[in-house]
């Protein structure tokens, strides 16, 4: 098997939960809608609404604002970039991985502008051989035609295997399996899914690379 490790962003390798708190907070306050708004934001966001322009228009008709939902969305999307942070301790394990010999990627599904923004605002960029994000290919995870990209553009081939880490299980492990790539799922909470499907199940990203390393030397001898 290849040194190759291909990671999810959102929630994986960045806290995107805490940065939409933050941005819930501020985005109140702007529209003076009141504490109680922040709860409702959080609240729709766990929905799990399939597309943020829905989520937006629903926000837009619950505080009645005039602003249109494309607009909001693209304010968010032009801030949310500012308020992701990626831990220290995981910068330094991705920088640790390709130190070793690994091909390390990202593959992530959203819009170019926020997606990218978050890679390059939070360093992720300086400490990964290359990322495939679905807004600027044109398609989405689970589909494997991202997978292969994010891999080529990391200098190898799914052929010949390697690791796919993240949280969403139908995009993520599924995904992973589907392109051949063994996977660690990243299980926030009460989150669903068919444990038994993936190679690992842990609680966070430092965990999960702790795996790769330990496999990846078990695997040699």
């Amino acid at each position: 098997m290849q040194r190759l490790a291909l990671f999810d962003l959102d929630n994986t390798l960045i806290d995107l939960d805490a940065a939409f708190l933050l941005w819930a907070h501020e985005f109140a306050e702007e529209h003076r809608l009141g504490r109680k708004a922040v709860d409702h934001l959080v609240k729709l966001n766990r929905n799990g609404l399939p597309h943020r322009e829905l989520f937006f228009t629903k926000v837009r008709e619950r505080f009645k604002l005039s602003a249109p939902a494309t607009e909001l969305w693209a304010a968010y999307r032009r801030r949310m970039p500012h308020l992701v942070e990626c831990r220290p301790e995981v910068i330094a394990a991705l920088a640790g991985l390709r130190a070793s010999g690994w091909r390390v990627g990202i593959v992530t599904n959203g819009t170019a502008d926020n997606q990218l923004g978050k890679i390059q605002r939070t360093g992720l960029a300086d400490v990964v051989d290359g990322y495939a994000l679905s807004g600027i290919e044109g398609i989405r995870k689970p589909d494997v035609g991202l997978f292969e990209i994010a891999a080529r553009r990391c200098g190898a081939s799914l052929t010949d295997g390697g690791w796919m880490v993240g949280d969403r299980f139908a995009a993520d492990i599924e995904g992973g399996r589907a392109a051949g790539l063994r996977t660690v799922w990243i299980k926030h909470g009460t989150q669903f899914g068919d444990e038994e499907h993936a190679d690992h199940v842990v609680s966070g990203i430092i965990e999960a690379i702790t795996i790769i390393y330990r496999e990846q030397r078990a695997f040699r001898i």
